[in-house]
């Protein structure tokens, strides 16, 4: 069975062949066969070893884990031959099921209470075949197939917007206005989500025109704010205040920024994740600004079932030419090379292992 996979003291994926034979499901297990896995940044960190970490006792580790595929055998768990399915990405650790599992929400577990597949710990999905228990694979509708793999990051943002709202469950909030930081594959996702629940939207990048990046912006509505001209703090006075801000840049700073950006009732939602960054900043303004204008901040990472089916409804909502736009590179297993080399180019990278 073909994978793709990195090895202990390698920094380049490789297509990895005989060592895998097509896994066997066990007991509440299903064998899916893959049809598409998305390549992000995360994929990226992984192979240069910046985050996640190996199956222990293995010396390599299978990527992937934005997949969708095909159920094989269903091995009596319910589903049927030919649904279409997407995978979770936790499952839990070798201790066995915690109470983040049992209550349904392995998203809240902390470091140590789980492992991610094809990120730490577990393989991943970027094989012609996998096995995963029932209770981690979410239907989707056989048309949405092409598409499917975007449902786990779409996945990581409604989980990020139901914090936000949550957070503002104590009073009638009314938000109009909405910037996402980054123009990623993830800010245009999450943008093509705000579209329906906001009047304006904004989008920061570090981009220059021509862009197809800028285009999809523009052409969902939204203004593109290159940063260069904009910095995140300058937002209100260029634009307008925000009531809401949605951080996906990994760039540190931001997290602090992005207060002055929010208007009184704002929240802002973190997802980036930044490496080790000393700076200084003014605590006690920001504090002020917190209690003041009664601003919130909450960060998110992962996502659960109820937020995989939610975004495989918001899937259905983006128009097809969205879509087309976002995915620049399609790629068989044995482009490997130029699939992962081209992350700087492509919007959106996917291995192919199966035409949809």
């Amino acid at each position: 069975m073909k994978a793709i996979a990195v090895q202990r003291g390698e920094s380049r994926p490789r297509v990895i062949e005989k060592s895998r034979p097509v896994p066997e499901p066990g007991s509440n297990e299903v064998l899916v066969r893959t049809l598409r896995v998305g390549i992000d940044g995360t994929d990226h960190e992984v192979i240069e070893g910046n985050h996640g970490g190996f199956p222990e006792d293995e010396n390599h580790l299978v990527l992937g884990h934005e997949a969708v595929g095909v159920v094989e055998e269903p091995n009596g768990t319910g589903l049927e031959t030919g649904d279409v399915v997407v995978p979770t990405v936790r499952r839990p650790p070798e201790t066995g099921r915690n109470r983040y599992f049992e209550a349904g929400e392995p998203d809240m577990a902390p470091v140590g209470e789980y492992v991610e597949c094809g990120i730490a710990g577990a393989h991943g999905f970027m094989a012609e075949y996998f096995v995963a228990p029932a209770e981690f694979l979410v239907p989707v509708p056989r048309e949405s197939a092409q598409y499917a793999f975007l449902v786990e990051p779409i996945s990581n943002s409604e989980k990020a917007l139901d914090l936000a709202w949550s957070s503002r469950s104590t009073f009638e909030w009314q938000p109009e206005s909405a910037v996402v930081l980054g123009n990623g594959p993830l800010g245009l996702l999450t943008l093509a989500m705000l579209r329906r629940e906001f009047d304006r939207t904004y989008c920061l990048g570090r981009r220059d025109r021509p862009d197809p990046t800028i285009d999809i912006i523009e052409n969902l509505g939204a203004v593109y704010v290159d940063s260069r001209e904009t910095a995140v703090a300058e937002i209100p006075a260029a634009h307008e205040p925000m009531d809401l801000v949605y951080e996906a840049t990994g760039y540190a700073k931001h997290a602090f920024e992005c207060v002055d950006a929010l208007g009184p009732n704002g929240v802002g939602v973190l997802l980036g994740i930044p490496g080790d960054w000393e700076f200084e900043i003014d605590g006690g303004r920001l504090h002020r600004e917190f209690v003041l204008k009664n601003k919130a901040l909450v960060g998110s990472v992962n996502s659960s079932v109820p937020h995989f089916e939610d975004a495989r409804d918001s899937l259905a909502t983006f128009p097809d030419w969205f879509l087309d736009a976002l995915i620049t590179g399609v790629y068989t297993p044995a482009d490997v090379d130029t699939a992962f080399e081209d992350g700087d180019t492509d919007i959106k990278a996917v291995i192919e292992f199966e035409a949809p």
